[in-house]
């Protein structure tokens, strides 16, 4: 009977050393992807975390800057309006609309004929 459990002990043991085995082989896989993870990504010029972030955070702030500027651009342009009586500002006519004026020129009747 003792020797049955002679073997038991070492079959006991000897799984217990493989389960070590398996554990310690898994972490070295583990590490070894991690490696060629990270020297994929290096070669592929990917921009890492914190960077993106920062930039993010400045596109959010530079955003919220030109929406601040264009609703001050607005209060602007009404109170200009107001203070001129109500005139809409005189624009430049477009480039279209001077080059339909100089064709219109062009076509009338000269008065010298």
């Amino acid at each position: 009977m003792q020797s049955e459990n002679k073997i038991l002990d070492d079959f006991a043991r000897l799984a217990s050393s493989a389960m070590g085995v398996a554990a310690g082989m898994r972490g070295e896989v583990e590490a070894r992807l991690r490696e060629q993870m990270e020297r994929l990504l290096s070669q592929m010029d990917v921009v890492p975390r914190e960077e993106f972030d920062a930039i993010k955070a400045v596109a959010i702030a530079a955003r919220e800057e030109q929406e601040a500027l264009t609703a001050k651009l607005a209060a602007l342009e009404a109170r200009l309006a107001a203070l001129e009586g109500g005139k809409a500002p005189a624009r430049k006519p477009a480039k279209k609309a001077a080059s339909q004026t100089a064709a219109q020129k062009e076509s009338e009747p000269k008065e010298s004929d």
